[in-house]
């Protein structure tokens, strides 16, 4: 709308040295011709004075010293006009009711016209009078300038009418409400109107702003209400995005830029602020299950924009997280599947903060805490299988994958097993894998063994890895060895026809392996002794001890097929050899040949009769082997490779195994309890229960309940380490 009006150029002010004399009555014409003119413009009829003369007649008035007189007539004539401008609208039938809008359009229209008359015709009053309002009005600060004066004028005799006001505010909220409604309206009009509004100083802000804002309010509560129980979560959240544009576009079109905080902050705060809770508990938990990624986009963002808003989504955020994690983690049958399923939600969930929560880094730390909370409700169960998965990954004949693959796994892992309380089972069971791996040569690369051992000690430290890192170092100097023995057996007088290898491992370094007491042939134990001689005639005073469980052997077959080589373990190639001396025996005799024990016998018997390659045929058939079963040689064995692999029986874990190594930890755990007790009362000399007992959480690396800590407490006691106060029993001193 129109606003200051355009000012043509710069006047020079004349000053008459000698003033002619003015003709006496030439103030009276000019005016009069003056006046003509401004009825004729305001009329809208045509001037019969050239536009020049009028201006210099103004200019001549002026310099008259007639400014005042010519200022306070003009203003007369205007204001004659516009006050006459109020009687159309008087007449207007004012009985009405509001919703008529075409009433109210029509009254909308007819100010308009009537405003933007106004503006047209002061815009050309003040360009012939323009030498008054540069000079004159210019030197007295208190009087407006002509084209504000027609404003004022205008406001308060058009608008200033409280009828006119009224039913002019209340034909643009009926309009806007149409809009919001989705009907089509002018907007061109709204624009002008407004506009008008905000010329003539404080109508916009007092009378309009304030009643646009309170019905701005009421519709977004209703609707935000009523939306919220007809529709998901998604399409309402869309629809509140919807509406927060449609306000942000009315501003620019129509509204007065001042509107824009207030307007906005009223649809946040009815179609969001008001619902926060009740939007998440209804639909976030299914937006993260379904992984919807741009409606997630569009709660966070949403969500943003209003105070407190992230602060609550994040809690949702850390329950869900939580919730979700605990149902991988605490059901035994879920087992197999427990990292694998670990491992894909924390990508899931990586994802959503990357593209969904702009990498916020409070949604980082809150999700590490939520994965930290869950993944120790089920203590040691989740480091054991971490263990497993990356044992799995790391043996030969995984399809898993190019060096990079498997990198990026292993670090994806220690993400995971960052989260891990007691790190020691993870330790104990990955130490037996390893073991196992090393042993029976099942390792995929040694770069990937060295590159988990090099994330494993920056994670944990040295003295968490120290031990595997020995278990490297035997193997490499057990292959040194092992080159110096086969010199040595080829200076022997009857080398024998067995190749034998032999890893020398250090005792602490290495899984504690129960010795098992099994009969060898006469050749082995011959090779052994021959063994020990060489070894120990380089290391005297070392004790050998051998460990039959993870030993393995190549057998070469003749069937009638032709010949077969087979890769099987020490047992199983004890097992084998007895039907080089018979066609059939019976459980009970292979029992006592071998002296192999009992459970072990049996998987290793199963694993040569029921398994995919039958060396031995078993009767009666079955899977398992009872007493009283008889073997049988077959003879009939076809297989398509030359060399066939029966040992993987040896990288299977047994049940035992697997209880001996949680055993382990904790028999250890209580060792560690013991000592950081006796290191604690050492340096304190007495100390206080509590003390003791939370000096003791800060100083051990895995999870403890008070009530191991008293048990261990007390066996000290016991054994003379420390004792009770006589008067305080929460007292305890050192007994040195």
């Amino acid at each position: 709308g129109p606003s200051e009006a355009p000012a043509g150029s710069h006047l020079p002010v004349l000053s008459f040295a000698e003033r002619p004399k003015l003709p006496d009555n030439y103030t009276r014409d000019t005016w009069q011709k003056l006046h003509e003119a401004v009825g004729a413009i305001q009329s809208s009829i045509s001037i019969k004075y050239n536009l020049e003369e009028l201006y210099q007649a103004v200019e001549n008035l002026c310099s008259y010293k007639v400014s005042a007189t010519l200022y306070k007539q003009l203003r007369q004539v205007c204001e004659d006009h516009v006050k006459a401008q109020i009687l159309q609208f008087r007449e207007y039938p004012f009985l009405v009711h509001r919703n008529d809008s075409l009433d109210s359009l029509l009254f909308l229209k007819k100010i308009n016209k009537c405003w933007q008359d106004h503006c047209r015709q002061m815009i050309m009053i003040r360009s012939i009078f323009l030498f008054l309002d540069r000079t004159y009005v210019l030197q007295n600060s208190m009087l407006p300038s002509i084209w504000d004066m027609g404003l004022e004028l205008f406001r308060n005799h058009v608008i200033s009418d409280k009828q006119v006001q009224n039913k002019t505010i209340d034909g643009i909220l009926l309009l806007i409400e149409r809009e919001r409604n989705g009907e089509a309206v002018d907007r061109s009009l709204l624009r002008s109107l407004l506009s008008m509004l905000s010329d003539l100083q404080q109508v916009y802000k007092e009378s309009f702003e304030q009643r646009f804002l309170e019905e701005t309010n009421c519709l977004y509560a209703a609707e935000g209400q009523r939306l919220m129980q007809e529709r998901e979560v998604p399409e309402y959240l869309h629809h509140v995005n919807k509406r927060l544009e449609e306000e942000g576009d009315r501003v620019i079109t129509y509204l007065d830029h001042s509107t824009q905080k207030p307007l906005i902050a009223c649809v946040e705060k009815q179609l969001l602020g008001e619902h926060l809770a009740a939007i998440l508990q209804k639909g976030l938990d299914n937006l993260l299950d379904e992984n919807r990624i741009s409606d997630l986009t569009q709660t966070y963002q949403l969500f943003s924009r209003v105070k407190g808003g992230q602060q609550i989504l994040l809690q949702h955020w850390s329950e869900y997280i939580k919730n979700f994690g605990t149902t991988i983690v605490v059901n035994p049958e879920k087992d197999k599947d427990m990292v694998q399923e670990l491992l894909d939600f924390k990508d899931k969930v990586d994802h959503i903060i990357e593209v969904c929560f702009q990498k916020n880094e409070k949604f980082i730390n809150l999700m590490k805490e939520s994965f930290e909370t869950f993944i120790n409700k089920r203590p040691n169960k989740p480091a054991e299988l971490i263990a497993k998965y990356v044992d799995s990954k790391l043996r030969a004949g995984n399809k898993e994958a190019t060096d990079e693959e498997l990198e990026r796994i292993l670090d994806k892992i220690m993400i995971i097993f960052r989260f891990i309380h007691g790190k020691d089972v993870f330790e104990a069971f990955y130490k037996k894998d390893l073991a196992k791996r090393l042993l029976v040569g099942k390792s995929a690369s040694v770069d990937a063994e060295k590159s988990m051992l090099s994330k494993l000690k920056h994670e944990c430290g040295a003295a968490f890895t120290s031990k595997l890192e020995g278990m490297f170092k035997d193997m490499e100097l057990s292959k040194d060895v092992m080159v110096q023995f086969k010199q040595y057996m080829q200076n022997q007088s009857d080398p024998g026809n067995i190749d034998l290898t032999v890893n020398i491992l250090t005792m602490g370094y290495w899984p504690t392996y129960t010795p098992m007491e099994v009969h060898l042939n006469s050749e082995m134990i011959k090779l052994q002794e021959v063994f020990k001689t060489f070894y120990l005639g380089k290391h005297s005073g070392r004790k050998l001890q051998w460990q039959t469980t993870l030993g393995h052997a190549v057998l070469k077959a003749e069937f009638k097929e032709g010949k077969k080589e087979f890769q099987v373990s020490l047992f199983q190639t004890l097992v084998l050899l007895m039907f080089n001396e018979g066609d059939e025996f019976s459980f009970e005799e292979i029992k006592m040949a071998t002296g192999v024990e009992d459970s072990e016998l049996r998987r290793t018997l199963q694993s040569l009769a029921c398994g995919k390659a039958r060396v031995l045929i078993k009767n009666p058939k079955g899977k398992d082997v009872e007493d009283g079963d008889k073997f049988v040689f077959n003879g009939d064995f076809k297989h398509k490779l030359f060399r066939i692999k029966i040992n993987q029986i040896q990288m299977k874990e047994t049940v035992e195994e697997q209880v001996s190594t949680t055993e382990r930890v904790f028999q250890d755990r209580q060792y560690q309890i013991d000592a950081a007790i006796v290191r604690i009362m050492k340096m304190r000399k007495t100390l206080g229960h509590n003390l003791l007992v939370s000096e003791l959480y800060n100083q051990l690396k895995f999870p403890v309940k008070p009530g191991d800590l008293k048990k261990r407490i007390e066996s000290l006691i016991d054994r003379d380490y420390m004792e009770r106060d006589k008067d305080n029993p929460n007292q305890y001193h050192y007994v040195a």
